[in-house]
């Protein structure tokens, strides 16, 4: 084999692990965050936690690196992080403050990292100084974007002590209970140094011996991708702990993470240097189309939608190059092709696959029966040399929904109750696969499936998944012209065993389960709608993103304003209600149902493709912190959508509350075929 990285020197880190510098603690009372920003050291007790201010949970990466921060794609970043963490109702951390701080570490309580896969989180920790983070639990893919970039991640809060008395500390202390493979990425200080050592046969890959055994779908699809030695792929079996890496079907990346890591990528391969098997690579021009609408002059007047152009034109130059299909903008009018998730389920992924994406919300298109799963900029670089991903195989979790749901409950009432179970609000669900099973799944189309799959972010699972079944048939031949008997070949055998070992189990039953929100702040915030104690008006009403812009999103959107039309009503004049596509085949597919006219009759703004509202970047964002938005996208973390309150709900919720101007449940006046 020939390639430029034969050659590069590598070396491994020093044994011992010397961190001199402060440590930040982001507790929930702000004014301790900012006496600390001011030079002030908070006293910690590593005895009794009983003596120590309480740390704020559920740090998002929206709030580490706030999406509009994200255009930086350099060291500028180390200027950003906490810029968006909420304490209370108050910001305390500014531009620039943790760098001039000399702090080494930062430390917080559960869940560290949950939402998106942005790498440019830790990045911006890195830049600013920060060696080191600790926390109570650290979602997967933080903490691997954090293993990625070299910056060392713990639970031991005995560190602390450690840090302080300037001791010295093991680096064995950091890799303790890791695989032999995530132990040598820390080892070397990051994927890529390890990936160098990899191609140069300086690193150990431990062989997979598992023998065959009952394996759930998820695992069955890893055990046939798996890397065999440095050509042959495919395994007997994998059991939970197995690590490896798995070769791709698919590789895809949108204009937030493409340009960092096609920079990386020419800095420390070469410009000259082809990825690997271009024809399995996809870019996407998905989540800044309608930025301009909605930015604010000051953002404006500091450069940042100067820098998102640079994004669109860094990926361009980059596709271009190397020979890699973009699904760009559109030629004729504003808007984009479509968002990476929708695309791809509508026209790439396949049943028994493994695909991979810089996106947290791929498993998306586990809905088609494959395994798929977000990953950061350095893993989407790295993949682009190796055409395969590190993977340790994760356990299982099977949320079975047996029964029939009610007409006006969705999947994504489903998938808001399951978040708002103790077992995945205390992370027990993290980087676990969540397999949804059970009579009310199996009634779901793809689309809707999709919501669930999708929404296993938010669970902070490593994916989710439905096993493959004739649903799925029928979706490749109507959107794909598949021949049914090519479509038939491709699900056999994609179902669990029936003994196969899950972490857990979780039964509900759909006809207990009635149309819900996620209040403000978390999507694990669900509530149902009869319990909400006194009406709530609202100003903004969104329907769209990944999560519900979809076919069967727009089915439910036009059978609830169909409803209305028919009584005489519209959308409420105190409501703006847009619906955004996914995809410009999901536009198609209203052009022929003749939806458009329904959304214009009754006053809704219909949108072209985009991520849009979701990442704070279209039509839909609120715009102060007293206004109420409905919204059928999948987060509502704090500063996520614009400074307003966010309730997540389904497309008929959303629908219905925009035209009763106040969140309702949708009680449907007609048959609703389409939506069952």
């Amino acid at each position: 084999m020939s390639h430029p990285l034969l050659n590069r020197e590598v070396t491994k880190r020093l044994s011992q692990v010397k961190l001199p510098g402060r440590i930040l603690f982001l507790t929930e009372d702000p004014e301790l965050i900012r006496k600390q920003l001011a030079g002030w050291d908070l006293p910690w007790d590593t005895a009794n936690s009983a003596n120590n201010p309480k740390l704020r949970d559920d740090i998002s990466t929206d709030e580490i690196t706030p999406a509009h921060y994200c255009f930086y794609f350099d060291e500028t970043l180390g200027e950003i992080p906490y810029l968006g963490l909420k304490c209370g109702s108050e910001m305390p951390i500014g531009r620039g403050d943790v760098k001039r701080g000399g702090f080494v570490a930062a430390v917080s309580g559960k869940r560290r990292g949950k939402g998106s896969s942005r790498e440019q989180s830790p990045y911006a920790e890195l830049c600013a100084g920060i060696k080191l983070v600790i926390a109570e639990n650290i979602e997967r893919i933080y903490k691997q974007n954090c293993q990625n970039l070299g910056v060392l991640t713990s639970t031991d809060f005995s560190l602390i002590a450690k840090i302080r008395g300037g001791e010295e500390i093991p680096l064995a202390q950091f890799t303790l209970g890791e695989d032999e493979i995530t132990r040598q990425v820390i080892e070397y200080g990051g994927l890529f140094p390890f990936n160098v050592a990899r191609l140069q046969g300086k690193v150990s890959l431990p062989p997979i011996t598992t023998p065959k055994r009952p394996m759930t779908v998820a695992e069955k699809i890893f055990a046939k991708h798996m890397m065999n030695g440095p050509e042959q792929v495919g395994v007997d079996a994998v059991k939970p702990g197995d690590t490896g890496f798995a070769r791709t079907d698919l590789r895809f990346s949108h204009e937030y993470v493409t340009p960092m890591s096609a920079i990386f990528y020419e800095q420390y391969v070469g410009k000259d240097v082809p990825v690997n098997d271009s024809k399995t690579v996809l870019f996407f021009r998905d989540h800044l189309t309608f930025l301009d609408e909605v930015i604010s002059e000051e953002k404006k007047k500091i450069g940042l939608l100067d820098l998102a152009g640079q994004l669109k034109l860094k990926q361009e130059s980059f596709a271009k190059a190397q020979g890699i299909k973009l699904h760009g903008e559109l030629k004729d009018r504003k808007g984009s092709e479509g968002i990476c998730h929708s695309i791809i389920a509508e026209s790439y992924a396949l049943p028994g696959q493994l695909n991979v994406g810089s996106d947290s919300h791929t498993p998306h298109v586990g809905a088609v029966g494959c395994v798929a799963f977000g990953i950061g900029t350095t893993d989407v670089f790295n993949s682009w040399i190796t055409k395969d991903v590190r993977v340790k195989v994760p356990e299982s979790v099977k949320i079975v929904i047996r029964g029939k749901r009610h007409p006006n409950v969705t999947a994504k009432d489903l998938i808001l109750k399951i978040l708002s179970l103790d077992y995945v609000r205390s992370g027990q669900a993290l980087a676990k696969v969540m397999e949804y099973a059970g009579e009310a799944v199996e009634a779901l189309g793809v689309d809707e499936r999709a919501t669930m799959t999708n929404m296993a972010a938010e669970i902070g699972g490593f994916t989710g998944i439905v096993a493959p079944d004739q649903k799925v048939v029928d979706f490749l031949g109507e959107r794909r012209g598949m021949a049914r008997a090519d479509a038939e070949r491709l699900i056999v055998g994609l179902a669990s065993d029936p003994d196969a070992n899950y972490a857990h189990v979780i039964e509900l039953d759909a006809k207990e389960i009635h149309p819900m929100v996620a209040t403000p702040g978390d999507p694990g915030n669900g509530k149902y709608i009869r319990d909400l104690h006194t009406p709530v008006p609202v100003e903004i009403a969104y329907g769209g993103t990944c999560t519900a812009g979809k076919n069967e999103d727009m089915d439910m959107y036009a059978a609830v304003l169909k409803d209305a039309l028919a009584q005489g009503k519209r959308v409420a004049e105190s409501v703006q209600f847009y619906i955004q596509f996914g995809s410009q085949e999901t536009r198609e597919y209203c052009v022929r149902k003749g939806y458009l006219e329904i959304f214009k009759n009754a006053g809704a703004r219909v949108i072209e493709p985009s991520c849009g509202a979701c990442i704070n970047a279209g039509p839909g964002v609120s715009t102060r912190p007293e206004q109420v938005v409905i919204s059928a996208q999948n987060r509502n973390f704090p500063g996520r959508s614009g400074p307003g309150q966010m309730y997540l709900a389904s497309p008929l919720t959303v629908a219905a509350s925009a035209v009763a101007g106040h969140i309702v449940e949708y009680e449907p006046q007609t048959e609703m075929a389409a939506v069952r």
